[in-house]
């Protein structure tokens, strides 16, 4: 029996990609089918860093090639191509950083840093190139997370060197001020700050930068929301009514400067007591669940209110890096896939193909 492209196509829409959530042809992940006497080969592309992923993702589709009638063999290659996405339209995208992506909460104490530096560890752990910039000018967290202290390097005397931890790059007013001064600044100093880090430190080909933001919706907000190119944005918090309602404004000032929020993660969504494994609902439960079905987002993920990860994290080896085989890990990297896989749907930047126009009088 002769096995025709279109029954293979027709295949392959059925398959869903559960890092977009969306099959496989409309994903545009279908570069090519081959069909030769039987033997099938398809290539994909996966527009997300997927290490943990492929090769299981890989099997699946070979197994269910091969159940259709007609097919004596089938081979599937992947291969991952991570493009700069679209930013706000006043806005130019950075050079060597494709994808800027922030991360935000509406109220403090939700677990936001401790979510944006796993964030970042599992996408380079699934293949990216990856930096963090800490946009808490107030109160600097990432440098202890990841174990850093003292001052960037300069080649220039004029821009920065990101300091590197675990294979990512990083920046944060915390490597330029002692750790005990107080930041006592004013809205204007502070968003110069913001953005000296991001344009005067020298990011080496970043396929995302994760910006830390601080809780809140106020200047360094506005600043990045206005001023800086984003992507996307990720807003996390827990299922508490409280933390509910401070994420939706946040999730407002996002819509209104048309910056796509990519989806939402719920922290501390269950307590699993270490001693008998017995699990409760501490800060409520569905909150997160609700709050995307609301507003018509991805529930990213929900990640478990667990005494390891702030432990990890507070020693400077975040759970990623600290413990990459636990559940915990496999989590963030599946938050990570599912926030870049989304992010791989939007709309692609088109503006290094356009030659500038310059119009002289002769």
């Amino acid at each position: 029996m002769m096995i025709e492209k279109n029954e293979i196509e027709n295949s392959l829409k059925t398959i869903i990609d559960p890092n977009v959530n969306t099959d496989l042809v409309t994903a545009g992940s279908v570069k090519a089918i081959a069909v030769d006497n039987g033997k099938v080969i398809v290539d994909l592309e996966l527009g997300y860093p997927a290490k943990s992923f492929i090769e299981g993702f890989k099997e699946q589709l070979v197994t269910q090639l091969e159940s259709i009638e007609g097919v004596v063999a089938a081979k599937v290659n992947i291969k991952v191509n991570i493009v700069a996405h679209g930013v706000q339209k006043s806005l130019q995208p950075i050079k060597n950083i494709k994808n800027i992506v922030a991360v935000a909460s509406g109220k403090g104490g939700v677990g936001k840093s401790t979510t944006s530096v796993n964030l970042a560890l599992a996408l380079a752990a699934e293949g990216a190139r990856v930096g963090i910039l800490d946009a808490d000018i107030y109160g600097p967290s990432i440098p202890t997370m990841l174990g850093l202290s003292g001052f960037p390097e300069s080649q220039d005397n004029k821009t920065m060197m990101p300091k590197i931890s675990y294979g990512i790059q990083t920046i944060s007013i915390g490597y330029l001020i002692d750790p005990d001064q107080p930041m006592i600044w004013r809205g204007p100093m502070v968003t110069n700050a913001l953005q000296q880090l991001l344009n005067d430190t020298n990011w080496d080909n970043l396929d995302y930068l994760i910006v830390d933001l601080p809780p809140g919706t106020g200047d360094i907000q506005l600043t990045l929301a206005q001023q800086i190119p984003v992507s996307g944005a990720v807003i996390v918090t827990t299922p508490q009514d409280i933390a509910l309602i401070d994420a939706q404004r946040g999730l407002g000032m996002f819509n209104k400067v048309n910056v796509p929020v990519l989806g939402i993660v719920e922290n501390m969504s269950m307590h699993i007591c270490s001693e008998c494994g017995h699990e409760e609902a501490i800060f409520g439960a569905g909150g997160g669940a609700e709050m995307a079905e609301k507003n018509e987002l991805a529930l990213l993920g929900s990640l478990p209110l667990d005494k390891s990860i702030r432990e990890f994290a507070d020693c400077g080896r975040p759970t990623v890096v600290a413990a990459p085989e636990s559940r915990a890990a496999d989590m963030y990297k599946d938050i990570a896939r599912k926030m870049a896989g989304k992010l791989a749907l939007k709309s692609k930047d088109f503006s290094s193909r356009f030659p500038n126009i310059v119009i002289e009088n002769s």
